[in-house]
């Protein structure tokens, strides 16, 4: 099955520790048996209301085909963190699917062309 998970973690963590989550989840997942499919890391965004008195949170999405028993094992994971505030998982049908797979597609062809402009700027002398 295809799964979206998106979990917000705290915001008083440092860059070195929100990372560190991240790794700590996407590990959870691949030694259940998973296979990640994206990763996509929000970053620091307002929350639309405030969550044990904290305005904003670090949103980080990811993507994984799993068999259904490793989401209980995720979410269980989520719970013992306490720097993870709020999480959310899903399965995708194939509709959803479909739009995952165009999305990134997009984003990584968004990224290509932002990226490749700033390369021809540059001019030896």
């Amino acid at each position: 099955m295809h799964y979206e998970t998106v979990f917000i973690l705290t915001p008083v963590l440092s860059d070195v520790q929100m990372k560190e989550a991240v790794e700590k989840f996407s590990k959870v997942l691949t030694d259940n048996g998973a296979t990640l499919v994206n990763t996509e890391e929000w970053g620091l965004k307002k929350l639309a209301y405030p969550i044990d008195k904290k305005s904003t949170g670090y949103y980080t999405l990811i993507e994984f085909d799993a068999p259904g028993d490793v989401v209980k094992k995720l979410e269980t994971a989520y719970r013992r963190d306490e720097r993870v505030i709020r999480f959310l998982t899903f399965r995708l049908d194939k509709y959803a699917a479909e739009y995952a797979a165009k999305r990134r597609s997009l984003k990584g062809n968004k990224q290509n062309e932002t990226a490749a402009p700033a390369a021809e700027t540059v001019k030896e002398d």
